[in-house]
């Protein structure tokens, strides 16, 4: 063969190949493959730390949460890939030695057994399910290679873990970590990932919920195979094995009417919001509130928001005391309530601002009528001559409703309103503000409470509360609006300390490390509505109590309504309620019979540490360190990190742990009856 011919043959091969890319291209471009249920995924709400708050299903209810390969425990992808596609990060979307090998396993049973599926064509069947047939298998091959060129082995993996169907309405293997083992997928133990890998090869048939026997035989050959497969030893999978069937539960979610609010900001392609919100405060302070409302009543709501004050981020919003109460789907945390009581800080700021008044300029609190308005105190009894400091702090009526004339009820709303809080009153239209504003005579939302009381903790800046953290970000760098000047702001919040705290929190207020709370309340004409609002600490919470129906409670005012709880917040966000360690020498010693009392020994170990989602550090675990001392209280207890037994020292009883590597493990705590805790945590570098 000459040169010239040697040429010819290869630029007539370059051609062709040229042309078969330009071909597929083409083809790729006119034939798209179906993306819209892989791009069509349940909005999902984190935390600032990106902690699980919710999420809001897609279509016929189906919780289908997009998989974040970064988020996935990494064992159990290997795994994935070992047992359902062994060559899948060597083979273009399909693997030629696996049809062959299924074709002749066909062949041999006479029948149809195995389809050489790779994890990218059982893909392109969830994205457009076809009958069981040959054509339809070509098509998924062609689709597959589609699939591979267009995302790539990361996006077809992180689309296969979307779609794939784990029973009932779930879709996606975090929908079904969350709902079977009630956490993200982001570390499993042995037992979690062979279900995982068993249940969408039959997801009906296997439900744990349903299928008990099932679903642990599907979930113990799993195992099996992962020994046979030296991914598993022998003893990790024995106590695999021994690992309860999980049952299913409720999608986690607080903050539910939040994560309904921020779920639809979330892009279509990333449906992902980082919340500004605290998931640990979050959860204590619903508590907090649904206590509050059953102590108040079968038809009391409650509604909180908690905000830091230098960034503006909304740590915690609690809408309702619950969906099964009554008006409990209210988000009374964006309803326009009377404030009561709760402006009268910002008419004094107002007037020290302009000079019309101090801290300790004297006032009457006498009889007073304003054309047909005539103010009383809520005590009905007039104190005669006080105090700028002693009407506030008592909330007199008469002399803030004197100062709010003195500061203009028009120019007054107008200021709040330009720091951006809505005010709404009967007749708008038809009548200017009136000297009622300063008593509760127009409507307004706790948010707007809250951000105008952060106004005040900030020198007088009223800025937008922020949802996002990319709002919070953001708002340390914006000017803000001047509601009042910093002095002003200042004397207010100096006045509003001094007032006296709830009865059963007297005491820690009096500790000399506490942070004195700068707050008022509000009750509303009617006792329709109790609101407390406080600074303290680089926060401001803000507590309405009340019928979301707009109903009175006679009796219940903002002191006693609202204020107990704003106090046990601020304790949450203070630790000022973390008693003191117990004396051992001075604890008598128990009748042989009351040494222990029953059933305490019936509770599984009680880790401290690590605890369930601890970061934890290579460079802290050594050297010098011999490793990471785990600590827990429990009987008899044996410790496993991945399954794998560590050992305890005898001499010292301490057991030591020292991870290899970064990454996700799985820490287990395993006392003598058997009951064990888990602690699933991250080890960074």
């Amino acid at each position: 063969m000459t040169p010239l011919t040697t040429i010819r043959i290869l630029t007539i091969g370059l051609c062709l190949t040229v042309g078969a890319e330009a071909l597929a291209v083409a083809l790729d471009a006119a034939l798209p493959p179906p993306m819209a249920k892989a791009e069509h995924a349940s909005p999902v709400v984190l935390d600032h730390k990106g902690a699980w708050l919710g999420a809001v299903p897609v279509e016929d209810g189906r919780w289908r949460l997009r998989a974040d390969i970064r988020r996935i425990d990494p064992t159990f992808l290997r795994r994935l890939k070992a047992l359902e596609d062994a060559r899948f990060d060597l083979h273009p979307g399909v693997d030629p030695v696996a049809l062959v090998r299924a074709a002749a396993s066909d062949l041999a049973s006479g029948r149809v057994r195995s389809g050489g599926s790779t994890l990218t064509m059982q893909l392109a069947r969830r994205l457009q399910p076809r009958p069981r047939t040959l054509s339809a298998k070509l098509i998924e091959a062609a689709r597959a290679l589609q699939l591979e060129f267009r995302l790539g082995k990361r996006g077809v993996l992180a689309a296969y873990l979307t779609l794939t169907p784990y029973g009932g309405n779930l879709e996606g293997v975090r929908a079904a970590s969350l709902a079977y083992f009630g956490h993200e997928p982001d570390s499993l133990s042995d037992a979690e990932q062979a279900l995982l890998i068993a249940l969408p090869q039959a997801p009906e048939a296997r439900r744990p919920d349903r299928h008990p026997a099932a679903a642990r035989a599907a979930r113990d050959r799993i195992l099996a195979r992962l020994q046979a497969a030296r991914l598993i030893s022998p003893q990790a999978r024995s106590l695999a094995e021994t690992d309860p069937l999980p049952r299913r539960q409720p999608l986690p979610t607080l903050a539910w009417h939040s994560v309904n609010q921020l779920a639809r900001r979330a892009p279509a392609r990333d449906p992902t919001v980082v919340s500004t919100l605290d998931a640990r405060l979050q959860s204590q302070v619903e508590a907090l509130a649904a206590q509050t409302a059953t102590e108040q009543g079968t038809t009391t709501s409650v509604a909180v928001v908690v905000v830091d004050v230098r960034t503006r981020a909304v740590r915690a919003a609690v809408g309702s005391a619950g969906r099964d109460r009554p008006g409990g789907w209210v988000d009374v945390s964006r309803s326009l309530r009377s404030p009561g009581s709760a402006l009268k800080p910002f008419i004094y700021a107002m007037a020290f601002e302009a000079g019309l008044a101090a801290p300790d300029t004297k006032v009457r609190d006498a009889a007073a009528v304003y054309a047909d308005y005539r103010p009383q105190d809520f005590d009905r009894a007039f104190h005669g001559e006080v105090t700028v400091r002693q009407a506030l702090q008592s909330s007199l009526n008469v002399p803030a409703v004197n100062m709010l004339a003195s500061v203009g009820p028009g120019a007054f709303e107008q200021r709040l309103r330009a720091a951006g809080a809505t005010f709404v009153r009967p007749r708008a239209g038809l009548a200017p503000a009136s000297l009622a504003l300063a008593l509760g005579g127009e409507g307004t939302t706790l948010r707007d409470i809250a951000m105008l009381y952060a106004a005040l903790g900030d020198g007088g800046i009223a800025k937008p509360l922020a949802w996002t953290e990319a709002e919070a970000r953001a708002r340390p760098r914006q000017p803000g609006v001047r509601l009042v000047r910093e002095e002003a702001a200042g004397q207010v919040l100096d006045i509003l300390r001094q007032g006296a705290p709830p009865p059963d929190h007297a005491l820690a207020q009096l500790r000399p490390d506490a942070e004195r709370i700068a707050f008022k309340t509000g009750t509303s004409y009617g006792y329709r509505d109790a609101v407390a609002a406080g600074v303290s600490g680089g926060y401001v919470v803000a507590v309405w109590t009340g019928r979301p129906d707009g109903g009175g409670r006679p009796g219940y005012t903002g002191r006693e309504a609202a204020l107990p709880l704003l106090f046990d917040v601020f304790d949450r966000l203070q630790n000022t309620n973390i008693a003191p360690a117990l004396d051992q020498d001075a604890l008598d010693e128990a009748p042989s019979g009351l040494q222990q009392m029953a059933g305490e020994f019936d509770l599984p170990p009680r880790l401290e540490f690590p605890l369930d989602g601890a970061v934890l550090h290579l460079d802290a675990a050594g050297p010098p360190d011999p490793g990471f001392a785990l600590a827990a209280q429990g009987r008899g207890l044996h410790w496993f990190v991945g399954g794998a037994p560590l050992r305890t020292d005898a001499l010292t009883g301490q057991t030591l742990w020292r991870p290899h590597a970064a990454g996700f493990y799985r820490v287990e705590a395993v006392d003598e009856a058997g009951q064990r805790s888990v602690a699933r945590v991250r080890v960074a570098r």
